[in-house]
Protein backbone atom coordinates (compact mmCIF):
# COMPACT_ATOMS: atom_id res chain seq x y z
CA UNK A 1 0.00 0.00 0.00
CA UNK A 2 1.27 3.54 -1.04
CA UNK A 3 2.10 5.96 2.05
CA UNK A 4 -0.27 8.25 1.14
CA UNK A 5 -3.08 5.59 1.55
CA UNK A 6 -1.69 4.48 4.91
CA UNK A 7 -1.79 7.97 6.33
CA UNK A 8 -5.08 8.96 5.03
CA UNK A 9 -6.77 5.03 6.41
CA UNK A 10 -4.48 5.95 9.79
CA UNK A 11 -6.55 8.84 10.19
CA UNK A 12 -9.20 7.55 9.00
CA UNK A 13 -9.44 5.18 11.39
CA UNK A 14 -8.90 7.50 14.47
CA UNK A 15 -11.92 9.71 13.34
CA UNK A 16 -13.85 6.26 13.58
CA UNK A 17 -13.02 5.06 17.00
CA UNK A 18 -12.91 8.98 18.79
CA UNK A 19 -15.11 11.39 16.98
CA UNK A 20 -18.86 12.04 17.58
CA UNK A 21 -19.81 11.80 14.07
CA UNK A 22 -23.38 10.27 14.48
CA UNK A 23 -23.76 6.77 12.54
CA UNK A 24 -20.35 6.42 10.74
CA UNK A 25 -18.41 6.76 13.88
CA UNK A 26 -17.83 3.82 16.38
CA UNK A 27 -18.00 6.35 19.90
CA UNK A 28 -15.35 3.38 20.94
CA UNK A 29 -13.29 6.37 22.48
CA UNK A 30 -14.76 9.35 22.32
CA UNK A 31 -12.59 12.38 22.89
CA UNK A 32 -13.06 15.80 22.82
CA UNK A 33 -12.47 18.09 19.47
CA UNK A 34 -9.27 18.67 20.14
CA UNK A 35 -8.23 15.01 20.89
CA UNK A 36 -9.63 14.01 18.06
CA UNK A 37 -8.35 16.63 15.50
CA UNK A 38 -4.69 16.56 17.34
CA UNK A 39 -4.88 12.45 17.15
CA UNK A 40 -6.06 12.49 13.41
CA UNK A 41 -2.74 14.13 12.42
CA UNK A 42 -0.71 11.59 15.38
CA UNK A 43 -2.60 8.27 13.81
CA UNK A 44 -1.62 9.14 10.46
CA UNK A 45 1.74 10.05 10.88
CA UNK A 46 2.56 6.41 12.59
CA UNK A 47 0.44 4.47 9.84
CA UNK A 48 3.92 5.21 7.94
CA UNK A 49 6.37 3.76 10.84
CA UNK A 50 5.97 0.52 9.68
CA UNK A 51 7.92 1.21 6.37
CA UNK A 52 10.30 2.15 8.02
CA UNK A 53 12.31 -0.34 7.39
CA UNK A 54 13.07 0.81 3.28
CA UNK A 55 15.14 3.12 2.40
CA UNK A 56 12.50 4.93 0.28
CA UNK A 57 9.90 5.56 2.41
CA UNK A 58 8.58 8.56 3.65
CA UNK A 59 10.29 8.71 6.77
CA UNK A 60 13.65 8.21 4.72
CA UNK A 61 13.35 12.15 3.59
CA UNK A 62 11.99 13.26 6.68
CA UNK A 63 15.45 14.49 7.83
CA UNK A 64 18.84 14.75 5.84
CA UNK A 65 21.60 11.88 6.28
CA UNK A 66 19.56 10.79 9.64
CA UNK A 67 16.17 9.82 8.05
CA UNK A 68 18.29 7.21 5.67
CA UNK A 69 20.10 6.46 8.89
CA UNK A 70 17.06 5.63 10.66
CA UNK A 71 15.08 3.39 8.19
CA UNK A 72 18.43 1.92 7.13
CA UNK A 73 19.16 0.52 10.61
CA UNK A 74 15.44 -0.43 11.01
CA UNK A 75 15.65 -2.64 7.79
CA UNK A 76 18.79 -4.03 9.11
CA UNK A 77 17.61 -4.98 12.59
CA UNK A 78 14.08 -6.52 11.52
CA UNK A 79 15.30 -8.08 8.26
CA UNK A 80 14.44 -6.08 5.21
CA UNK A 81 11.15 -4.58 3.71
CA UNK A 82 7.69 -6.45 5.44
CA UNK A 83 9.13 -8.57 7.55
CA UNK A 84 10.38 -7.94 11.65
CA UNK A 85 9.00 -3.85 11.36
CA UNK A 86 5.87 -6.02 10.00
CA UNK A 87 4.90 -8.08 12.83
CA UNK A 88 3.29 -8.33 16.27
CA UNK A 89 6.56 -7.91 17.59
CA UNK A 90 7.19 -4.48 16.27
CA UNK A 91 3.39 -3.38 17.49
CA UNK A 92 4.09 -4.45 20.93
CA UNK A 93 7.61 -2.36 20.56
CA UNK A 94 6.35 1.00 19.36
CA UNK A 95 2.75 0.52 21.42
CA UNK A 96 5.48 0.23 24.48
CA UNK A 97 8.05 3.31 23.01
CA UNK A 98 5.13 5.22 22.68
CA UNK A 99 4.01 4.51 26.65
CA UNK A 100 7.60 5.46 27.21
CA UNK A 101 7.56 8.46 25.72
CA UNK A 102 4.60 9.90 27.59
CA UNK A 103 6.72 8.96 30.80
CA UNK A 104 9.63 11.26 29.28
CA UNK A 105 8.60 14.60 31.04
CA UNK A 106 10.42 17.98 32.44
CA UNK A 107 9.77 19.66 36.39
CA UNK A 108 9.20 23.26 35.25
CA UNK A 109 7.86 25.73 38.26
CA UNK A 110 5.72 27.59 35.76
CA UNK A 111 4.26 24.39 33.86
CA UNK A 112 4.61 21.80 36.27
CA UNK A 113 5.60 18.41 35.01
CA UNK A 114 5.50 18.43 30.67
CA UNK A 115 5.31 15.46 28.52
CA UNK A 116 8.51 16.49 26.32
CA UNK A 117 8.54 13.06 25.34
CA UNK A 118 5.00 12.55 24.20
CA UNK A 119 5.29 16.23 22.30
CA UNK A 120 8.56 15.43 20.55
CA UNK A 121 6.90 12.24 18.89
CA UNK A 122 3.90 13.83 18.04
CA UNK A 123 5.78 16.79 16.05
CA UNK A 124 7.31 14.23 14.51
CA UNK A 125 4.11 11.96 13.31
CA UNK A 126 2.80 14.70 12.26
CA UNK A 127 5.29 15.80 10.43
CA UNK A 128 5.28 12.08 8.53
CA UNK A 129 1.66 12.57 7.96
CA UNK A 130 1.39 15.62 6.34
CA UNK A 131 4.29 15.68 3.83
CA UNK A 132 2.81 11.69 2.93
CA UNK A 133 -0.83 13.51 2.31
CA UNK A 134 1.31 16.30 0.05
CA UNK A 135 -0.83 18.83 2.57
CA UNK A 136 2.60 20.71 2.95
CA UNK A 137 5.51 21.02 -0.06
CA UNK A 138 8.68 21.18 2.12
CA UNK A 139 9.82 19.06 5.09
CA UNK A 140 10.70 22.42 6.89
CA UNK A 141 7.19 23.25 6.75
CA UNK A 142 6.09 19.73 7.69
CA UNK A 143 8.23 19.83 11.32
CA UNK A 144 7.26 23.71 11.85
CA UNK A 145 3.53 22.29 11.72
CA UNK A 146 4.29 18.95 13.50
CA UNK A 147 6.35 21.15 16.17
CA UNK A 148 3.13 23.72 16.82
CA UNK A 149 0.89 20.83 17.20
CA UNK A 150 3.32 19.27 19.34
CA UNK A 151 4.45 22.36 21.74
CA UNK A 152 0.14 22.53 21.85
CA UNK A 153 -0.67 19.40 23.19
CA UNK A 154 2.51 19.58 26.44
CA UNK A 155 1.61 23.49 26.57
CA UNK A 156 -1.38 24.21 26.65
CA UNK A 157 -3.59 20.52 26.07
CA UNK A 158 -1.63 18.19 28.85
CA UNK A 159 -4.54 15.93 28.93
CA UNK A 160 -4.56 14.96 25.71
CA UNK A 161 -1.05 13.12 26.38
CA UNK A 162 -3.25 9.95 27.31
CA UNK A 163 -4.15 9.17 24.12
CA UNK A 164 -0.51 9.36 22.43
CA UNK A 165 0.01 6.12 23.05
CA UNK A 166 -3.38 4.57 21.60
CA UNK A 167 -2.52 6.93 18.93
CA UNK A 168 0.29 5.60 17.90
CA UNK A 169 -0.57 2.13 18.27
CA UNK A 170 -3.61 2.09 16.18
CA UNK A 171 -2.00 3.64 13.11
CA UNK A 172 0.74 1.60 13.31
CA UNK A 173 -1.92 -1.35 13.07
CA UNK A 174 -3.68 0.04 10.34
CA UNK A 175 -0.86 0.15 8.49
CA UNK A 176 -0.01 -3.54 9.01
CA UNK A 177 -4.01 -4.14 7.70
CA UNK A 178 -3.60 -2.43 4.41
CA UNK A 179 -0.72 -4.29 3.85
CA UNK A 180 -2.18 -7.72 4.33
CA UNK A 181 -5.04 -6.14 1.97
CA UNK A 182 -2.32 -6.11 -0.67
CA UNK A 183 -0.88 -8.71 -2.77
CA UNK A 184 2.40 -8.59 -1.00
CA UNK A 185 0.86 -9.61 2.23
CA UNK A 186 3.16 -9.69 6.28
CA UNK A 187 4.97 -12.30 7.30
CA UNK A 188 2.16 -13.49 9.62
CA UNK A 189 2.05 -13.52 13.45
CA UNK A 190 4.85 -15.77 14.20
CA UNK A 191 8.27 -14.02 12.59
CA UNK A 192 10.89 -14.67 12.67
CA UNK A 193 9.44 -18.01 12.16
CA UNK A 194 7.54 -17.65 8.44
CA UNK A 195 5.77 -21.33 7.72
CA UNK A 196 5.53 -21.66 4.01
CA UNK A 197 2.71 -23.99 2.62
CA UNK A 198 3.41 -27.37 1.30
CA UNK A 199 4.41 -28.29 -2.17
CA UNK A 200 0.91 -29.64 -3.08
CA UNK A 201 -0.80 -26.58 -2.35
CA UNK A 202 0.90 -24.52 -4.08
CA UNK A 203 -1.24 -24.51 -6.97
CA UNK A 204 -4.79 -24.63 -5.03
CA UNK A 205 -6.35 -21.50 -6.26
CA UNK A 206 -7.09 -18.79 -4.13
CA UNK A 207 -5.47 -20.71 -1.02
CA UNK A 208 -1.91 -19.64 -2.77
CA UNK A 209 -2.84 -16.07 -2.65
CA UNK A 210 -4.01 -16.14 0.76
CA UNK A 211 -0.85 -18.15 1.98
CA UNK A 212 1.77 -17.53 -0.30
CA UNK A 213 4.62 -19.97 -1.42
CA UNK A 214 7.02 -17.33 0.51
CA UNK A 215 5.05 -18.31 3.65
CA UNK A 216 3.61 -14.84 3.60
CA UNK A 217 -0.35 -14.16 4.18
CA UNK A 218 -2.81 -11.64 2.41
CA UNK A 219 -6.33 -11.48 1.97
CA UNK A 220 -5.35 -9.55 -1.34
CA UNK A 221 -8.71 -7.93 -2.27
CA UNK A 222 -6.77 -4.73 -3.14
CA UNK A 223 -4.62 -5.82 -5.60
CA UNK A 224 -0.93 -4.90 -6.05
CA UNK A 225 0.67 -1.64 -4.28
CA UNK A 226 -0.77 1.50 -6.08
CA UNK A 227 -3.69 -0.62 -7.68
CA UNK A 228 -7.10 1.33 -8.74
CA UNK A 229 -8.87 -0.28 -6.05
CA UNK A 230 -6.38 1.04 -3.65
CA UNK A 231 -6.58 4.61 -5.07
CA UNK A 232 -10.61 4.22 -4.46
CA UNK A 233 -10.33 3.15 -1.30
CA UNK A 234 -7.72 6.15 -0.58
CA UNK A 235 -10.34 8.50 -2.26
CA UNK A 236 -13.34 6.87 0.34
CA UNK A 237 -11.26 7.56 3.09
CA UNK A 238 -10.19 10.66 2.35
CA UNK A 239 -13.70 12.10 2.13
CA UNK A 240 -14.28 10.30 5.29
CA UNK A 241 -11.56 12.12 6.85
CA UNK A 242 -12.56 15.62 5.43
CA UNK A 243 -16.15 14.69 7.27
CA UNK A 244 -15.12 13.84 10.07
CA UNK A 245 -12.55 17.02 10.33
CA UNK A 246 -15.12 19.26 9.20
CA UNK A 247 -17.60 18.04 12.27
CA UNK A 248 -14.81 18.33 15.47
CA UNK A 249 -13.84 21.54 13.82
CA UNK A 250 -17.37 22.98 13.84
CA UNK A 251 -17.82 21.34 16.98
CA UNK A 252 -14.17 23.29 18.44
CA UNK A 253 -16.22 26.53 17.09
CA UNK A 254 -19.52 25.69 19.06
CA UNK A 255 -21.65 24.65 16.25
CA UNK A 256 -23.05 21.04 16.09
CA UNK A 257 -25.30 21.06 12.93
CA UNK A 258 -27.03 17.28 14.51
CA UNK A 259 -28.31 19.20 17.50
CA UNK A 260 -30.98 20.68 15.43
CA UNK A 261 -32.18 17.13 13.94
Amino acid sequence: MMGVTHATSGAAAWIAITSTLPIVTSGAYPLDPVGVLAGTAVCAGAALLPDADHHSATIAHSVPVLGRLATGTVGMLSGGHRQGAHSPIAVALVAAGAWALTLATLETDQLGSVAVGAGIGAAALTAFGLKARDFVRTWVAAWALGLLLGAFIVLFAPEQVAWFPLAVTLGFVVHLAGDFLTTGGLPGLFWPWVPRPPEALHPVPVLNRVWMPNGYVAVPILGDTGSLRETLLGALLGFYCFAGFAHEGLLLLGVDLYAFW
